[in-house]
């Protein structure tokens, strides 16, 4: 191999491209190039247009739906074992399916540990992802796993605010536990939104644990989905007294009616990483870049340095 030639390679799934451009501008090499034939019956089949044999590869896909996504990535995945590759990293900033890390009810899969099983049959050497839906989805993997936390990119966000009377909130639950993290770094109160469900989806009640009355409230969650939570919680605390209120989720999935819920809500302002694209512009969102996060994690593995540095939280 010349020393011209990179010392690794970062390939993309067709619908990841805007977000792998970026990566591999903040690493510092081209993406690499991949070419896609598509049958009429709408088969698809992915092929690497240069040489990675002996090489490290990156293969950077978010699996949000549709299904084609994470088919894609296989595929990939496969073909770069096929072509000899020595490293195959697949680099996930939203994994798909994560809500399914357990059977919540009889009969059903644990879709999580399907896609985990995928991957690693399909020949992917690591796995790289970001804010996992939860944390033990890590070990359904043989496979190395770095799991990033998108605070690294929020915090210096939400520092430069200047907030005062700030409080940090979980908009269920299940979330606390980020929140108090989130709380920890900022030295801020905590409140948690406390809801049930009638079914997925839909909230029945909520409820509010805490005071936010004269405080500027953070929301923080791992995504928005159809932005229901988020608008309820956001209107129940403005009528309880908060000055505003802002909310943090890493992958804006946004489906259904949820930038209209977004836009008519209380909220100030919707801030999201892209890890997933926007299908549509809003002034309330803000989009805050993971590229710089992933390039620089990549580099440091490729090079076995320790990434530990990169976890504020």
């Amino acid at each position: 191999m010349s020393h011209l030639e990179p010392e690794a390679k970062i390939f993309a799934c067709s619908q990841s491209v805007y977000l792998a451009e970026k990566i591999a501008e903040q690493y510092g090499i081209p993406l690499g190039k991949v070419t896609m034939s598509t049958y009429s019956d709408g088969e698809f089949q992915p092929s690497y247009e240069e040489s990675i044999r002996g090489l490290r590869v990156f293969i950077v896909c978010s699996t949000f739906p549709s299904a084609d996504n994470l088919m894609e990535l296989l595929l990939m995945i496969d073909a770069a074992k096929r072509a000899s590759a020595r490293h195959i990293t697949a680099v996930m900033p939203y994994f798909g399916w994560a809500r399914q890390d357990r059977k919540d009810k009889p009969r059903v899969p644990i879709g999580a540990k399907l896609v985990a099983n995928l991957l690693t049959a399909a020949g992917a050497t690591r796995i790289m992802t970001m804010d996992l839906h939860a944390d033990q989805i890590q070990g359904f993997f043989e496979k190395p796993v770095d799991h990033l936390f998108a605070s690294t990119i929020f915090l210096p966000y939400v520092q430069s605010l200047n907030l005062e009377n700030l409080t940090i909130a979980s908009p269920d639950m299940g979330g606390s536990k980020r929140a108090y993290a989130y709380s920890k770094f900022l030295e801020s109160d905590v409140v948690i939104c406390y809801k049930q469900r009638k079914a997925a989806n839909v909230i029945d009640t909520m409820e509010l644990i805490g005071e936010v009355k004269g405080r500027n409230v953070i929301l923080v969650d791992d995504m928005i989905d159809t932005g229901g939570t988020l608008a309820k919680a956001a209107d129940l605390m403005i009528e309880k007294g908060a000055l505003s209120v802002r909310a943090i989720c890493t992958h804006a999935i946004l489906s259904g009616g949820a930038y209209e819920k977004i836009e008519n809500s209380k909220l100030t302002e919707l801030i999201v990483t892209d890890s997933i694209p926007l299908k549509r512009h809003s002034d309330k969102i803000r989009v805050v870049s993971c590229a710089p996060l992933f390039a620089e994690v990549m580099h440091m593995v490729h090079h076995n340095n320790s990434i530990s540095g990169k976890f504020i939280m």
